[in-house]
């Protein structure tokens, strides 16, 4: 695995998620009270991005059919969705935050 730069801690508002991604995979960066995680930005019910969705806490509804995620795990909660949605390792230095995905 390698870690990836992929964002500034300035890019992403507190209690919001962008996209970013690493090779082909598309990536949900979030900003949780200035902890960063990411999950796959793809939703395992149908196809949606997640970083489009609602952030609540520590959740991320998906905007299609508001499937729930929980964001630190990838655990799916609620709605019509049943698989979880893969999560990736993040760490911040300094300003740069950066993210480590499986080799393709």
């Amino acid at each position: 695995m390698t870690w990836h730069k992929v964002a500034s801690s300035h890019d992403v508002e507190d209690g919001k998620a962008i996209e970013v991604k690493v090779g082909d995979t598309p990536i949900a960066l979030y900003n949780l009270d200035g902890e960063f995680f990411a999950t796959h930005n793809i939703c395992t019910h149908a196809y949606a991005c997640l970083h489009e969705g609602y952030v609540d806490g520590e959740t991320i509804e998906c905007p299609l059919h508001q499937a729930v995620f929980d964001i630190r795990t990838g655990e799916a909660l609620e709605g019509p969705v049943e698989v979880p949605v893969a999560t990736y390792d993040v760490k911040r230095e300094g300003d740069d935050i950066f993210i480590e995905v499986p080799e393709e």
